[in-house]
């Protein structure tokens, strides 16, 4: 899907100024409310059809730097775009040959990179643009495993170098004790790995072609669209987004209640209905195994879909969980309309690699421990397996 800028992939090869040229998009303009346009199905209710996308970076929570502004200036936007172009024009990365560096897998030939948009942070509530503190018990959970995955990390070279991904632990030649113990709770990280291959689960989300869910506000890896397609009784969008987690997700359109609660789902139950011109979709029944921000089977959304003109559609989404927040959050996204001309014909991705590769990513592990058990090689517990795109870690609009 493409009719978004001319290019989109910042290669080691070019220079600064050429990743800037590459990434090169028109100025969105956000139609007031007073001003919107309702486009209206045959069967006359507001059309939101189409394939959209969000044309800009903008990072999920406001930078400290910019804690007072909403909006960046336009010569803030210029100047982060330079450093942007540089950092990524660049490529940065760990050290060639190491093992972080390969564990990385990706560079930024890989990643999508896009103008710096407007807004300082796609969080519009609370004002600050920060999502608001995670409660006492989120923060225990989410210290758990965070101790857990540095535990398995700690004989690395990644703490043994203080690489950013053992950021918090502390090197030990010794491996963890901990390597035989389950994951504190079902882990979800979707580009982080767990230090060892015993199972499928250790590898991250996307290393299995799967992604955490909704909300989704994009990514780097591949960029991200969604195709809606409306009909009389329901609303289905499919969501192309990384490198093939591709998902298909239906709103039920017909006032029928949510599902039991004790139906679970990855992408939970969409229950919609029309306010006005804007689609309202209430989202509930997440599985226990989807992570958002930290949430999972207490997340509950609330959607708000609005056409704002022919090539413009407005996303609101509020999100809580008063297990994990301290109070609800509301993001806010810009869409443009794609050419339905130019993605006439389209091959629906999937990620394959991750499903055939597993099994060989297991019994590597388990050749590996053989090989140390004979003493031909060393322990593979003290391999870092979890690596990063330092360039990503280097974003100024992280």
């Amino acid at each position: 899907m493409r009719d978004r800028f001319a290019g989109s992939m910042a290669t080691v090869a070019i220079a600064a100024a050429t990743v800037i040229a590459a990434i090169w998009a028109p100025v969105m303009s956000i139609t007031p409310a007073s001003a919107q346009v309702a486009l209206k199905t045959p069967w006359g209710e507001p059309d939101l059809q189409g394939i959209w996308t969000d044309e800009f970076d903008t990072p999920l929570q406001r930078p400290a730097k910019y804690a007072a502004q909403e909006f960046f200036t336009a010569a803030q936007r210029e100047e982060l775009d330079k450093q942007r172009g540089a950092l990524y024009g660049d490529d940065p990365r760990q050290e060639r040959g190491t093992a972080v560096d390969v564990g990385g897998a990706y560079n930024t030939a890989f990643l999508t990179i896009k103008h710096v948009g407007a807004r300082t942070s796609l969080v519009v509530d609370p004002p600050d643009g920060r999502i608001p503190p995670q409660t006492p018990e989120a923060q225990r959970a989410a210290a758990a495993d965070r101790e857990f995955r540095l535990a398995l990390l700690q004989s690395t070279d990644a703490c043994k170098n203080k690489e950013p991904a053992c950021a918090g632990g502390k090197y030990d030649p010794t491996p963890s004790p901990r390597f035989a113990e389950p994951p504190p709770r079902y882990h979800t990280g979707n580009f982080v790995r767990l230090n060892r291959s015993d199972g499928p689960e250790d590898d991250g989300l996307a290393d299995r072609c799967l992604h955490s869910g909704l909300p989704e506000f994009g990514s780097f890896f591949g960029g991200s669209f969604r195709r809606i397609v409306q009909t009389h009784g329901g609303i289905a969008i499919f969501y192309d987004m990384n490198q093939g987690q591709g998902w298909q997700r239906n709103i039920v359109m017909n006032g029928s209640p949510h599902l039991p609660a004790s139906v679970r789902q990855w992408f939970g139950d969409s229950r919609g209905h029309w306010e006005g011109n804007t689609l309202v979709v209430d989202v509930t029944n997440f599985s226990p195994k989807t992570d958002v921000f930290g949430s999972r089977e207490n997340l509950h959304l609330t959607e708000r879909w609005t056409r704002t003109g022919p090539k413009t559609l407005a996303y609101e989404v509020t999100i809580e969980d008063p297990t994990v927040w301290t109070k609800a959050w509301t993001a806010r996204q810009e869409f443009t309309r794609q050419s339905d001309e130019e993605n006439r014909i389209y091959y629906e991705p999937r990620c394959i690699e991750g499903n055939y590769g597993l099994p060989g990513l297991l019994h590597g592990r388990r050749v590996e421990e053989r090989a140390f058990a004979e003493g031909r090689g060393p322990d593979p517990r003290t391999k870092d397996s979890v690596g990063g795109v330092l360039s990503v870690q280097q974003d100024p609009l992280q």
